[in-house]
């Protein structure tokens, strides 16, 4: 079989919501699960969301400051202008999910799996995506100082017109992930770049890094 050249690129459909509810934060509790509901400016900050699910939500200008979501499942839910320094959502579940205009300082989703999510127009402080998985994710026009995907299982990822300080790929497991469109300052681990697809800028501008990783000597 002629081995293939081309990049697969995220699958994702557009995300329709039906008549929603409108609700607060006091209606919120850990455990429960949330569907049909639209909070529009609720402060969620220190609450405990441990193992909700939201189903055909939309969460517009949430504070979410040390809001715990571990455990949590997003589907089918659009989350816009959120404002979190701080959020929790190890080992959560997001699936069909929009992340909007948002402004997120420290975010672990560590050990999470996210499939056929966009996130859009954000900027994050940190992310902390160990040990996730990732399948149909698309970033567009984000911000991210720090971005952790050691330990990382990515499936048709992209990202575009994005920028990040570092990246580390300790341990990456990637699969048509495109960082065409990520401008990285530093990598860590290039051997976790296996499987991605940069451009020729991208390939020249990590030639000394590369020939130093695999013990290069490169003489004129």
């Amino acid at each position: 079989m002629p081995r293939r050249t081309t990049t697969r690129q995220p699958v994702l459909e557009r995300l329709v919501l039906p008549a929603l509810e409108e609700a607060g934060a006091e209606q919120l509790a850990a455990q429960d699960r949330h569907d049909g509901l639209r909070l529009v400016g609720a402060d969620l900050t220190g609450a405990d969301l441990t193992g909700a699910t939201f189903t055909e939500c939309e969460l517009v200008d949430v504070t979410a400051h040390t809001t715990v979501l571990q455990h949590a499942r997003l589907l089918e839910t659009r989350i816009e202008r959120l404002h979190a320094p701080v959020l929790d959502a190890t080992r959560s579940t997001w699936r069909d999910v929009e992340l909007v205009g948002s402004r997120i300082g420290a975010l672990d989703v560590y050990d999470a799996e996210i499939r056929s999510t966009r996130i859009t127009g954000t900027k994050f402080d940190w992310i902390n995506l160990r040990s996730s998985t990732l399948e149909d994710v698309l970033f567009e026009d984000c911000t991210i100082d720090e971005l952790d995907l050691g330990a990382v299982s990515a499936t048709r990822v992209a990202f575009v017109n994005c920028r990040a300080g570092s990246v580390a790929l300790s341990h990456a497991r990637l699969e048509d992930v495109d960082l065409r469109g990520l401008e990285m300052r530093a990598i860590s681990n290039l051997e976790g770049l296996a499987g991605a697809t940069l451009d020729t800028r991208q390939v020249i501008d990590l030639a000394p890094a590369l020939a130093a990783h695999l013990g290069l000597r490169v003489e004129v």
